[in-house]
């Protein structure tokens, strides 16, 4: 693309960067639904921030969109001030920066809604560490939890050092900052497949949300402890975690929380085996996903929640209750949902209905894929819910799809 000359030149020189995107976006054959979802925004939001004409602009995101679309940033009134990294095989850890710098500017627009971020401390230290938490649970859909887990884990130590030096004004925001960082340390632990250490820092994310004096956000913390006990089959503690954390914001509940919450209900009651109750759930958190708006999600939730994730939910549910109907319907929306390892978990439990349906080479085709990811980003996660799908096929003369997967499956150790 030619950056001198032509139409974004024209809008580049006049100030009109909105412009500049738009003719980037339909470049890169993108559309607006589709730029919005990886920046956070809605499609109406994109259209509004292309016919912004020469008014003034968040410099946070340009940053982003500059970095999504890969806009010189002097084209967007930005100056470049991107790492230059050596092509050196060795070079990871520099790679690694580069790639966090990215992603953390693309969060910005998230932490523009956030609740504290005018109303911070003089040195704004809060809001700029919640950033830092935020661009790291983004990038957590395309970095192994390995890889992440040290720099979050420092980046908790920052945290806890900054708050320990703080004054007393300033220690329930920052609460909630260690309150979030905890939360991901928790989820990466869980993806590790580090049960013990993932329970621990759910505990804290809790404790520390309490401590900020936050209601939503202890709910938010009780609710991811709900949902990770569910998956590990703990169904009647998932569920009082759940009805716990509702109690814990009152009759003031959000329309995400209540939507996000119903969805946890429902794994709870499927691992519990209670079919009714999970069908119960789902219907609710449908019917209130379905009437969201079409917006970036409110704080302290950093990814939408929608129809699409309720469909995942489904198959999940349907897969811990031997339900194929639930798991194999003509709903393929679910696939579409979250990232790479997200979308790995769903397809082993699509492989677990195949197998309650009797399809044993379709599972185990489904299943392979799955191992693929897993072991791609080295997740303890996806590789367990693997040997799990295995264990549910009992025969003396497997398949050869089966014991090529056997093979695969024995030699990995995480």
């Amino acid at each position: 693309m030619d950056f001198q000359t032509g139409l974004i030149r024209d809008a580049s020189r006049g100030g009109d960067y909105g412009r500049v995107i738009e003719l980037f976006r339909i470049e890169r054959r993108m559309t607006q639904t589709a730029l919005g979802q990886a920046l956070g925004f809605s499609q109406s939001a994109v259209s509004r921030l292309e016919n912004r004409g020469t008014s003034a602009y968040s410099t946070d995101i340009l940053a982003a969109a500059s970095a999504h679309l890969g806009i010189p940033p002097a084209l967007v009134g930005l100056a470049d001030s991107r790492p230059q990294v050596q092509a050196n095989g060795d070079d990871d850890v520099e790679r690694r920066k580069l790639l966090g710098g990215v992603v953390a500017v693309a969060a910005a627009p998230v932490l523009a809604a956030l609740p504290d971020a005018a109303a911070d401390g003089p040195t704004g230290q809060a809001a700029a560490l919640r950033l830092s938490t935020t661009a790291f649970r983004r990038l957590d859909g395309s970095t192994p939890s390995r890889d992440l887990a040290e720099s979050a884990h420092a980046h908790m130590r920052l945290i806890q050092s900054i708050t320990r030096d703080a004054p007393e004004s300033e220690r329930p925001r920052l609460a909630s900052v260690g309150s979030e960082a905890a939360s991901l340390a928790g989820w990466l632990a869980w993806d590790m497949g580090d049960h013990g250490s993932a329970r621990a820092w759910y505990g804290s994310a809790i404790k520390a949300a309490r401590a900020a004096g936050d209601p939503l956000l202890t709910a938010y913390q009780g609710g991811s402890l709900a949902q990770f006990e569910a998956h590990a089959g703990n169904g009647v503690q998932a569920l009082n975690l759940a009805r716990r954390a509702r109690r814990a914001m009152g009759a003031r509940c959000p329309a995400v929380a209540d939507a996000w919450l119903s969805s946890v209900e429902a794994l709870a009651h499927a691992a519990a085996g209670d079919r009714r109750g999970a069908d119960k759930a789902l219907t609710a958190s449908r019917a209130a996903a379905e009437e969201l708006p079409q917006e970036p999600p409110p704080w302290p939730w950093v990814f939408t929640f929608n129809p699409v994730k309720v469909a995942a939910c489904r198959v999940t549910c349907g897969a811990r209750l031997g339900l194929p109907e639930w798991v194999l319907g003509d709903d393929v929306e679910a696939l579409t949902t979250g990232h790479a390892k997200q979308r790995a978990l769903l397809v082993l439990d699509i492989a677990a209905g195949h197998l309650a349906s009797g399809k044993v080479e379709a599972a185990f085709a489904l299943a392979s894929r799955a191992l693929d990811t897993g072991l791609r980003y080295r997740s303890g996660r996806i590789v367990e819910r693997a040997r799990a799908v295995r264990r549910t096929l009992t025969t003396s003369a497997p398949p050869k799809v089966v014991r090529d997967f056997d093979e695969r499956l024995h030699g990995v150790y995480l």
